[in-house]
């Protein structure tokens, strides 16, 4: 692929590149006046028809057969013009060109919003329930998004909405629930794969193909849901490479205690060890409801949080300190209780600012690009 070529009608508009483009390289296109986002994919390759048989090429036949069919099957499930479906970038064309696959989709404004956390409760709700509604769309079908990360999530606000709104793109590791790819043709990230994802992906038995199912995506969205809520991925401890790989030690998630209680319970809920107990996206709209449960509380002048075991994840039996949830109260109810006077105390030192921030973007800003 390269720019000024035609490839299935679509001429290619600019140089092709790689960049987050995992096992693919990706480029722009123009057909009929319409503007693409063409991505070629670099493995599998295609056997040719007439190629002489041999037991290599039965195998690698029937990876490129179990590819082209897991595709398919995908595109015939998801439809761009499906009822509820605007929030979701699909696929518009997949084909081969000789030993080659190629996946197209329309051109779309790429931009995405840097720090959703900065958003007020109510927008975070909304963003929030419009990915999880989107989710919904893709599990009542059974159908798992399968690389469900920030950088496919666009967030983004027409001139004249007064919400943002999260597009979910990129559907090239999706699958039907209970049937993913092999281990080795699997190229999600495994900062955001859930316990029993990883497990599979090690080979050693402890988790099997029917244990990924539309869960793997639950867990994710909790990941990021604390991500959009607080700027930060809940932490774990440093002993592990990743939340999933924790959780499969046995470390619990640390979540921001600023979260209010409802939101702590269902992340802990979504982002457990076993699967089976993960609630479904129904659940997840409904603990949505209110936008108070989206803000953040803040501690007492005076207080300080609980101290943390690095090793256990748990907090020390020998701090106490209680945060107190500060919503700013509904309009007509009742004011929140005054504070009781602190006792006397040399003034705590100031908390210093975090410095560590999750960017939520799609690499270079300004580009209009689709991520791969």
């Amino acid at each position: 692929m390269k720019q000024g070529e035609v490839i299935a009608g679509y001429r290619i508009t600019t140089a092709p590149t790689n960049a987050g483009g995992g096992k693919c390289i990706w480029a722009f296109a123009e057909k009929a006046g319409t503007a693409y986002f063409v991505k070629r994919f670099l493995e599998p390759k295609r056997p040719k028809d007439d190629a002489r048989d041999t037991p290599s090429l039965r195998i690698r036949r029937q990876l490129a057969l179990e590819f082209e069919e897991r595709h398919r099957t995908i595109m015939t499930r998801l439809r761009p013009d499906a009822r509820g479906g605007g929030n979701l970038v699909l696929a518009t064309d997949f084909f081969h060109e000789g030993s080659t696959y190629y996946k197209v989709t329309e051109r779309i404004d790429t931009s995405s919003l840097e720090k959703p956390q900065a958003l007020e409760p109510r927008q975070k709700m909304v963003l929030l329930k419009t990915l999880g509604t989107s989710l919904k769309q893709l599990h009542d079908i059974d159908v798992v998004h399968g690389d469900l990360k920030p950088l496919n999530v666009l967030v983004q606000k027409r001139d004249d909405a007064a919400f943002h709104t999260a597009k979910l793109i990129d559907f090239d590791d999706s699958y039907v629930a209970g049937k993913p790819p092999a281990p080795a043709d699997i190229s999600g990230d495994s900062l955001y794969g859930a316990p029993e994802w990883r497990r599979y992906l090690r080979e050693d038995g402890s988790a099997a193909a029917g244990d990924l199912t539309c869960a793997v995506d639950v867990y994710a969205l909790g990941l990021m849901t604390h991500l959009y809520l607080t700027g930060e991925l809940p932490r774990h401890d440093a002993r592990f490479g990743s939340p999933a790989d924790a959780v499969n030690g046995g470390a619990p998630l640390r979540l921001d205690p600023r979260l209010s209680d409802e939101i702590q319970g269902l992340l802990r809920a979504m982002t457990q060890g076993d699967p089976k107990r993960r609630p479904g996206m129904a659940t997840y709209l409904k603990a949505l409801s209110d936008p108070d449960v989206c803000a953040l509380r803040h501690r007492r002048p005076g207080t300080v949080a609980p101290e943390r075991d690095p090793a256990a994840g748990t907090e020390s039996p020998t701090r106490t300190s209680r945060i107190r949830a500060n919503f700013r109260p509904r309009p007509g109810g009742p004011a929140p209780a005054a504070d009781p006077a602190p006792e006397p105390a040399a003034p705590p030192a100031p908390r210093s600012p975090r410095s560590s921030r999750v960017r939520i973007n799609l690499g270079d800003r300004g580009r209009d690009r689709n991520a791969p």
